[in-house]
């Protein structure tokens, strides 16, 4: 693996001499997120493996291009899991090494449905070894909790689109699985759905997850036998048989409600009101985060109506506009701005990791 990351290394400081971008890639699953595609690729899936995993110390470190199914595997075997569930984005008979690897999802920065309750990517990071744009390979947290002095580098790392550098190795907590689960459903309109998902989240109620959509709300509930129980007793709902499957299309975004038109990710306060917008959504994380599918939409409308209601739009999905077309990212305030400025100077000053891919 030595020469693999001298290798990385080498094409780096050609880069560097030579001005020319790099479009950092693992297994493309995330091409069509963010803006611009530009540079030569540099493929990381070579650099793989599970460097060191004690499932009782419940931290797993791997190389960027380990592919996430292989992680998840390994984990599975120990009743283990990783709590963000990130998306298992992929392609479907096109060989194991098709679908996201440990590096893209870090990078990416995307959780899937029971984020609300256990956290984001960022929050399980624990430590990274990053190729800067000198080609030098720094590192930063450690593999334990309470590890850092200063500004936590390793999590930053989490959703910044390889801008940064290349995340050559990553630590990341991972939690048991949970010992029971279940899922329920409520037939009830947004608004109410809303008022519900707030009150229950000040309760001590197991949900791990949530969605609504059409006028159905569904709600997963994990952890011990008794503590679900006891929360379908309170709850009620009717019970949904299918529901790891449901979960599942959610998490990977093979629901039916993900095909087809031009894709808005709100995040917002969990208490915001219902938002009046054209278009068909589906909200999840106890509302938090709502999609909103349109096939005509006015994207500065849309991101005045979230900013009024204290959160931001991403326009995650495009359907035939051009990459370049829209801004993806909601526009920043100058002072964060300049933060993110300074930030791919000091790791990047040559400019040459995904260039254009975030703003």
């Amino acid at each position: 693996m030595q020469s693999i990351l001298a290798g990385f290394i080498e094409r780096i400081h050609t880069a560097t001499a030579q001005k020319s971008p790099l479009r950092l890639r693992g297994g493309g699953s995330k091409d069509w997120y963010g803006q611009s595609l530009q540079g030569e690729v540099l493929d990381t899936r070579a650099y793989t493996g599970v460097v060191d995993y004690e499932p009782t110390e419940l931290v797993i470190t791997a190389r960027c291009g380990t592919p996430l199914a292989e992680i998840e595997a390994l984990l599975a075997q120990h009743g283990q899991m990783l709590a963000f569930e990130p998306p298992r984005f992929g392609q479907p008979g096109a060989g194991p090494h098709a679908g996201s690897t440990i590096g893209g999802v870090v990078a990416a920065g995307l959780s899937g449905p029971r984020r609300a309750s256990a956290g984001a990517v960022r929050d399980f990071v624990l430590g990274a070894q990053l190729l800067d744009g000198r080609g030098e390979l720094l590192n930063f947290g450690g593999q334990v909790m309470k590890n850092v002095a200063g500004y936590d580098v390793s999590r930053l790392l989490a959703g910044s689109l390889g801008t940064l550098g290349l995340i050559a190795q990553v630590s990341l907590k991972v939690l048991p699985l949970p010992s029971c689960e279940t899922s329920i459903r409520f037939e009830m309109d947004e608004i109410s759905a809303l008022r519900y998902l707030n009150e229950w989240a000040g309760q001590p109620l197991p949900i791990s997850a949530s969605s609504w959509h059409r006028d159905v709300l569904t709600v997963r509930l994990s952890g011990a036998e008794a503590a679900v129980q006891a929360a379908l007793r309170r709850l009620g709902g009717a019970p949904l048989d299918e529901g790891a499957a449901f979960w599942a299309a959610l998490r990977d975004q093979t629901h039916d409600y993900f095909s087809g038109g031009a894709l808005w990710r709100l995040s917002l306060p969990s208490a915001a009101s219902a938002l009046v917008l054209r278009g068909e959504q589906l909200i999840e994380w106890g509302g938090a985060q709502r999609w909103l599918k349109v096939v005509d939409g006015d994207a500065g409308s849309i991101r005045r109506s979230v900013a009024a209601a204290g959160g931001h739009a991403t326009l995650y999905r495009r359907d035939a506009a051009p990459r370049d077309a829209l801004a993806v990212f909601h526009p920043l305030q100058p002072a964060v701005a300049r933060i993110h400025e300074r930030l791919k100077l000091a790791f990047d000053p040559a400019g040459i990791f995904n260039p254009g891919r975030m703003y």
